[in-house]
């Protein structure tokens, strides 16, 4: 059975980290303090920007961003590796909730929260 994308990215970035001998410097803590940093500089690529400027980038912005959501992908690949978490397997979990949660009748076209919209 081939390997799914995330699995060959899993492997790939292990390979990467052991071959550098980085592998205990990845602790969950730290992997997790990595992830939040990335986010930041994502974060800063959108700072101050109209909703129409953030839709429309220019493509070496748009470059700039896509490295930005690499690093992301990488850190929590990498931090679900190293708690054996099956991230698929944990999105379509949260999906299923969130549909629950969120059934498309009651909040369709509404943004707010689950706890702020009425039953």
């Amino acid at each position: 059975m081939p390997e799914d994308s995330l699995e060959r990215l899993n492997h790939r970035l292990l390979n990467f980290a052991r071959e550098r001998n980085w592998e205990r410097f990845h602790s969950p803590k730290n992997l997790a303090m990595a992830l939040a940093g990335e986010c930041g500089e994502l974060l800063e690529h959108f700072q101050w920007l109209t909703e129409a400027q953030s839709a429309s980038l220019a493509p070496e912005k748009k470059q700039e961003v896509a490295y930005e959501m690499a690093d992301i992908l990488i850190y929590l690949v990498r931090l679900s590796e190293r708690l054996d978490l099956d991230l698929l397997a944990a999105a379509e979990a949260k999906i299923a909730i969130n549909e629950q949660r969120y059934p498309a009748h009651k909040v369709y076209g509404d943004a707010r929260r689950a706890t702020e919209y009425q039953d």
